[in-house]
C-alpha cells in the first residue's frame, strides 16, 4: 500500500457506506482515500480496500503508518486499539461518544440539558433507577446501540428485569421518556486550526429506530444559534477535529442532546447535493488541515432505503431524484442506499415516501 502519487491520503476504519462516500468526496478535492476493512465490504467499490482486523491493534496501526491520518465511520472501536494511532477525530473523542454514560455526563458538563438518566449494572441499581426516572422511561446499553438496537421501552416496573436480560445484563443507562416534538440534528465541522462551520438544523423521522428521513433546513434562527452554542462548547472541550454530528430532541423552544457521533452522519447525507460542500468533503479538509468549505444549503430532503433498494429503472424516471446505491445485499433493517431531493419537488417526494413506506 505504498503511496504512488503526493497526494495527502487518508485511511478509514471501516469500509462501509460511510467510507465509500467519504471515498467520493476525496475524489473530487484530490485526496486518496483507502479503506481498512474486509473483503465485499461496499467501499470496495470506489477506493482500495486493505483487509484489517479492526480489533487487532497491531494490524491497525501498520495500516496507518502507510496513511496521512486515520479516520472513523464507526465508533464502536475499542480505544485501546487506537492508542498508538493518528486518528482524528481524537480517541478521547471516540471513547467519550462510544459509551452513553460519559456522553451524557459529558453533555451536561458542557452545560447542555439531557434526559434524565441513571447508571444501572445490577439489579438494586435498576430498582433505584426505576424510583429516580419514573415510567415511561428507556432503558439503553451503555454501548453498541444503533439503529434502535440495544435499547427497551419500559411502561411497567414489572418489565425492567426482563429487558436488562434481554439485553444480556450489561451496563445500562435508564433514560427518562422525553415527549418531544421533533427530533433534530446538527452538524459541524472543525479543523485543525480550531475554524468551524455549521450546516443548517436538520428535522429527521424515525421508524423502529431506523432514520427514514431527513427534511433541511429546520427553520428556526433562535434553535440554530443555541444549537450552534452546544457544539462549539462539544467541539472546543474536546479539541475535536472533523465532522461531529449531536442528535437532539426538541419540546417547545427547548433542545435535549440525545446522543452524538464522532463522524459524518446519516442525518447529514443530503449535504452531498443540497450544500456548496458537504460533510464528507469537509471531514477531510478538517482532519487534513485544510480550509473548510461553504455550508451554504437548499432545501432537500433525503429518503433512506432500508432491507432493498427500488430498481434502478423506476428511480429514473424521476429527473428530480439522486439515487445513492451503496452495493450492500438486501437484508431486512438494513440501510442500502438513499435517495435525494430538492424540497420543491414535493409531489416527487411525497411519491417515493409512499413508496418506501416512510408515509
Amino acid at each position: 500500500m505504498k503511496k504512488k502519487s503526493n497526494r495527502p491520503r487518508v485511511g478509514t476504519l471501516g469500509a462501509g457506506q460511510l467510507a465509500l462516500m467519504l471515498a467520493e468526496a476525496g475524489r473530487k478535492i484530490g485526496v486518496e482515500v483507502v479503506c481498512a476493512g474486509t473483503p465485499g465490504d461496499c467501499a470496495g467499490r470506489v477506493a482500495p480496500l486493505i483487509p484489517v482486523d479492526l480489533k487487532d491493534a497491531a494490524q491497525v496501526a501498520a495500516f496507518a503508518r502507510e496513511c496521512d491520518v486515520v479516520t472513523i465511520e464507526t465508533e464502536n472501536i475499542d480505544v485501546a486499539v487506537l492508542k498508538d494511532v493518528n486518528v482524528l477525530p481524537s480517541a478521547r473523542a471516540i471513547g467519550i461518544a462510544q459509551d452513553r454514560l460519559p456522553e451524557k455526563r459529558f453533555f451536561r458538563d458542557c452545560g447542555i440539558d439531557t434526559a434524565p438518566f441513571v447508571p444501572v449494572e445490577s439489579e438494586d441499581d435498576l430498582r433505584r433507577a426505576l424510583e429516580m426516572v419514573g415510567l415511561p422511561s428507556i432503558l439503553k446499553t451503555r454501548r453498541m446501540g444503533y439503529d434502535g438496537k440495544g435499547q427497551v421501552r419500559l411502561t411497567k416496573a414489572d418489565q425492567a428485569l426482563a429487558a436488562w436480560e434481554s439485553l444480556g445484563r450489561v451496563p445500562c443507562v435508564l433514560e427518562g421518556f422525553v415527549r418531544f416534538e421533533s427530533e433534530v440534528s446538527l452538524i459541524a465541522a472543525r479543523n485543525k486550526g480550531g475554524d468551524m462551520v455549521f450546516w443548517p438544523l436538520t428535522e429527521n423521522f424515525h421508524r423502529d429506530g431506523i432514520l427514514r428521513c431527513s427534511v433541511a433546513p429546520f427553520y428556526d434562527e433562535t434553535l440554530q444559534r443555541r444549537a450552534e452554542v452546544c457544539m462549539i462548547s462539544l467541539l472546543e472541550k474536546m479539541d475535536y477535529v472533523g465532522v461531529l454530528a449531536v442528535e437532539f430532541f426538541l419540546t417547545g423552544d427547548q433542545l435535549a442532546a440525545n446522543e452524538m457521533a464522532p463522524r459524518v452522519h446519516n442525518s447529514g447525507h443530503w449535504t452531498i447535493e443540497g450544500s456548496k460542500t458537504s460533510q464528507f468533503e469537509n471531514h477531510l479538509r478538517a482532519i487534513l488541515g485544510m480550509e473548510l468549505g461553504s455550508t451554504e444549503s437548499t432545501g432537500t430532503v433525503m429518503l433512506n432505503c432500508i432491507g432493498t433498494m427500488p430498481p434502478e429503472s423506476e428511480t429514473k424516471e424521476f429527473q428530480s431524484l439522486w439515487r445513492h446505491d451503496y452495493g450492500k445485499d438486501p437484508r431486512p433493517g438494513r440501510k442500502v442506499g438513499h435517495l435525494t431531493f430538492p424540497v420543491t419537488a414535493s409531489r416527487d417526494i411525497y411519491e417515493w415516501q409512499k413508496r418506501l413506506g416512510v408515509v
